[in-house]
């Protein structure tokens, strides 16, 4: 299935180690001019088109001004090279924790995936809906796993920048707007929803704190334990972001909102990554809010990413684009949520996804960005 698939049902709302310094960024790093605004999109690559299809396509956002494109599934070549001749650069988007299409991964190493605090796995048990299959970032040959496929990716002339996506855990509270479509109530962490409780995982942390995380009276309010799985997610970026840079490529990601939220909903501790560009998730519908929330985010955002750089000493905090929801936005709303998002400071947007671009949205945005 396709990337948040399972949240169309809520009625057009999208979806859904050891403590590591705070920041790591490759010294030779380029930060964007300051006035430079730019715009991305999502893409599902895997669409039935020909060459002349994608150039179609593609060639509508170059004259609306947008710089590249995350492109998931299809052939790297046909859409990477449509895209270059239209001068977009290409970036391919990767799931990582979420295996749900990885039929090697399944079948040669179920121990790999993450374990519920139901001591269920998340490959016979999925949580939510079918293809929520997460590997646990803990193990060491998951990572050396993943490390290898971002290696590949990096090491194509096609590609001019891996993107990473579902790099968390598993969703143990759902965004507001999704609590009715699944008939729950998240205002605790459910046991069924928590991640990860495998036997890696529980000796990793008693080594670290000399616990069970299963005989903690009340795991989810435990600090250590909340940590440890911010951790483990952090520790798998950072071998993955030195994969990318190794062949001199930039590495991004698409995080939840904001890095308060993203701690609390899936374990994501972004602000700490060392990556080139972050995308969160600004889907003000699915939190029940408005377009200034999205503003509120941005600042947020950016504000956690100039304290880890400057924590980390290094010269610049990496560029943040506001991931926009376009069935949430109409024309006149894209507009107002790209001006909010620029005014509080983002380098840029992307939007999900290319196929819900339509003409008059196309021409917001070059009114928005000229």
């Amino acid at each position: 299935m396709r990337r948040r698939e399972f949240v169309r049902a809520a009625g057009g709302a999208a979806a859904l180690g050891a403590a590591l310094p705070a920041c790591a960024f490759p010294p030779d790093r380029e930060t964007p001019p300051e006035a430079s605004f730019t715009l991305w999109t999502w893409v599902h690559g895997d669409r039935d088109r020909d060459a002349a299809g994608w150039r179609e396509r593609f060639a509508r956002l170059r004259e609306a001004g947008f710089h590249a494109v995350l492109v998931g599934g299809g052939d790297i070549d046909l859409v990477s090279g449509a895209a270059r001749a239209e001068g977009l650069e290409y970036h391919r988007w990767f799931w990582t924790m979420n295996r749900n299409g990885d039929a090697w991964v399944q079948e040669n190493h179920p121990e790999w995936f993450t374990v519920s605090r139901n001591l269920e796995s998340s490959l016979d048990h999925p949580p939510y809906v079918g293809y929520y299959k997460w590997v646990c970032p803990s193990r060491g040959p998951v990572r050396e796993y993943l490390r290898g496929r971002i290696a590949e990716l990096a090491a194509d002339p096609a590609v001019d920048g891996v993107h990473l996506d579902y790099v968390r855990h598993c969703d143990v509270i759902l965004p507001r707007a999704l609590w009715e479509t699944y008939d729950l109530v998240q205002d605790v962490e459910h046991p069924e929803f928590d991640f990860c409780y495998c036997d890696v995982c529980r000796e990793q942390f008693r080594a670290r704190d000399g616990r069970d995380p299963l005989e903690i009276p009340d795991p989810p309010a435990d600090e250590a334990w909340r940590r440890f799985r911010w951790d483990s997610v952090t520790g798998a970026v950072r071998e993955l972001a030195e994969a990318a840079h190794e062949h001199g490529k930039p590495i991004t990601a698409a995080v939840f909102p904001t890095p308060s939220i993203a701690r609390t909903l899936v374990r994501q501790d972004w602000d700490r990554w060392p990556l080139d560009r972050f995308f969160p998730m600004l889907y003000q519908s699915f939190y029940l809010e408005d377009i200034p929330w999205i503003g509120a985010g941005v600042r947020e955002g950016i504000a956690a990413l100039e304290a880890a750089a400057s924590t980390a000493g290094t010269r610049d905090a990496p560029p943040l684009n506001a991931g926009l929801y376009l069935p949430a936005l109409d024309p006149a709303a894209l507009a107002e949520a790209v001006a909010t998002a620029r005014e509080a400071g983002a380098a840029g947007v992307s939007t999900f996804e290319m196929d819900g671009l339509t003409d008059e949205h196309l021409a917001a945005l070059r009114d928005a960005t000229t």
